[in-house]
């Protein structure tokens, strides 16, 4: 947050005086591999299904509250109710509506770092308290013991899976006993799902834990971040929480109209996810070539990769080559860590070529 003036600092809520925003760490560049993005296109099908969609779709009318054309269609692809379905501006917002609902004052927070940085940034906008449960230093396991002992007094918890940014998953049995060990709702965010091995969701524990909230996105395996829209999958009661707290007409008639094209040309994305985890096979196999170089294993798109120099390294792939990477050195456990997302064939190989020149330069 800028410094604020002494009369807005008197006047704002005293909890958000010294609230700093999230920072995506952006710059406009030729190749952008910091935001995990789908960074192919649309299929070419598939993009004319979102334009018809789009050239039909009235703007003089108010879109419908719930979204409920494009629940039914998320419904029928998870094999749910409409009423297991709430439709969001994005997971952010969904996010945020959990920690507002369930969250709070004199409420706590499990959460799981390294992940990503935006809980605990809801969790201090809705003055929910924090308990962090810190991964193995090395390997970034879940410590199952150490949350499961933390669970009982937790009034919700948040738990990425692929996680962001180590790109682990969780296992089943052990969110199964998380969710049971809980004081409230539990929350998988699914953002990477689609790139991860099959049976790797937790949607299989839904009918077994009537707490357990499964958040979902079309930013990354769908290719549309520009459209903002996420949604969760929760037992019916859940989902009216979310659908009261929610922002009034929060998604507009052009996002539900684009992703419910999306939704129904779903199988043209299957080749272009299968691409995408082929080459972070390939991309990873490249970078542990380089034995200077630390690479984790990610069932998401993209890579974490630990390195000597890594801030410099990010700053000249962006300053000379005006390629795009994460720097994650600032995060307790991932000093000298950058995060890659994994792109085209062409992208991948010209960061390739571009980070072992760098590399040795800075050796």
């Amino acid at each position: 947050m800028a410094e604020l003036s002494k009369y807005t600092r008197a006047k704002v809520q005293p909890h958000l005086t010294g609230i700093k925003p999230y920072d995506p760490s952006f710059t406009p560049t030729r190749i952008n591999l910091s935001a995990n993005e789908n960074t192919y296109p649309l299929p070419k099908g598939v993009r004319a299904a979102v334009d018809k969609a789009l050239a039909a779709t009235p703007l003089n009318r108010y879109p419908d509250p719930m979204a409920n054309d494009l629940r039914d269609k998320l419904a029928a692809l998870h094999g749910v109710e409409r009423e297991n379905i709430c439709v969001g501006n994005g997971g952010d917002e969904l996010l945020f509506n959990f920690l507002l609902a369930f969250g709070g004052e004199g409420r706590r927070m499990l959460n799981f770092p390294p992940s990503f940085s935006e809980y605990e940034f809801f969790a201090s906008l809705t003055k929910t308290s924090v308990r962090n449960v810190r991964r193995d230093r090395k390997t970034f396991a879940i410590d199952e013991r150490a949350t499961l002992a933390a669970a009982p007094q937790a009034s919700l918890a948040i738990l990425t899976s692929p996680n962001n940014p180590t790109g682990d998953v969780a296992d089943p049995a052990f969110v199964a006993q998380l969710c049971r060990q809980c004081g409230g709702p539990v929350m998988i965010d699914e953002a990477y799902i689609e790139f991860a091995d099959q049976g790797k969701s937790m949607q299989s524990l839904l009918s077994s834990c009537p707490n357990l909230v499964i958040l979902h996105t079309l930013s990354k395996a769908f290719g549309a971040a520009g459209i903002r829209c996420g949604y969760v999958i929760a037992a019916p009661d859940i989902i009216d929480v979310f659908g009261a707290v929610r922002q009034i007409y929060s998604v507009n008639v052009l996002t539900q109209a684009a992703a419910g094209a999306l939704v129904s040309e779903r199988d043209a994305f299957e080749p272009v996810v299968a691409q995408i985890r082929s080459e972070r096979e390939r991309l990873a196999r490249k970078l542990e070539e380089d034995e200077r170089l630390t690479v984790w294993p990610s069932q998401g798109n993209f890579l974490l990769v630990r390195m000597d120099e890594a801030s410099t390294i990010r700053q000249r792939l962006r300053d000379e080559y005006s390629i795009l990477v994460r720097d994650f050195s600032d995060v307790p456990s991932l000093n000298d860590c950058l995060r890659i997302t994994v792109g085209t064939p062409e992208e991948n190989d010209e960061l390739l070529a571009v980070l072992a020149v760098l590399l040795d330069e800075e050796a």
